[in-house]
């Protein structure tokens, strides 16, 4: 675990340069901090296409977050998350993070559609638990797109 794929041409513009350059590294940290996930103490590096995070984050969502909101930025065709942690809680010492279940939007694709097809079927409904699983990157249910990558949470029982 560590490395996530996203696709390269699809995803929110940052900087001025071309659709295949990606963004700086200062543009990609304001872009992460802008979301207030608590990713204070996360380092962003950009190495040609692949975004690299390192530090601690405060849970597995903010751990999963900060990745789709780096991840899901034009130019970017690849997060590496080896060295981004769960920071220590009195109960917990410093921890990596589980493996996430991610999902890449497909033409058609919508909220619903989606949370069938992870949850299963007559889970639908469901599509409210993935819209709160990815705010406030996504900030209205309807407005998700090709190519976008969205964190799949567990379904509390």
């Amino acid at each position: 675990m560590g490395l996530f794929n996203f696709i390269k041409n699809a995803g929110k513009k940052l900087g001025i340069g071309g659709d295949d350059d990606a963004p700086d590294a200062e543009a990609v940290q304001k872009e992460l901090a802008s979301h207030g996930l608590g990713t204070d103490a996360v380092k962003v590096e950009v190495v040609e296409d692949k975004v690299v995070l390192k530090g601690r984050v405060k849970d597995q969502s903010a751990f999963e977050k900060a990745v789709v909101a780096v991840g899901n930025t034009l130019g970017i065709s690849s997060v590496e998350a080896a060295e981004l942690t769960i920071a220590e809680t009195p109960d917990a010492p410093v921890s990596a993070a589980k493996e996430p279940v991610f999902y890449t939007v497909k033409k058609g694709d919508n909220l619903w559609k989606i949370a069938e097809a992870q949850y299963g079927k007559g889970k639908g409904a469901k599509n409210t638990v993935i819209f709160e699983a990815n705010r406030p990157m996504l900030s209205h249910p309807d407005k998700i797109y090709p190519g976008q990558v969205l964190r799949i949470p567990e379904l509390a029982d």
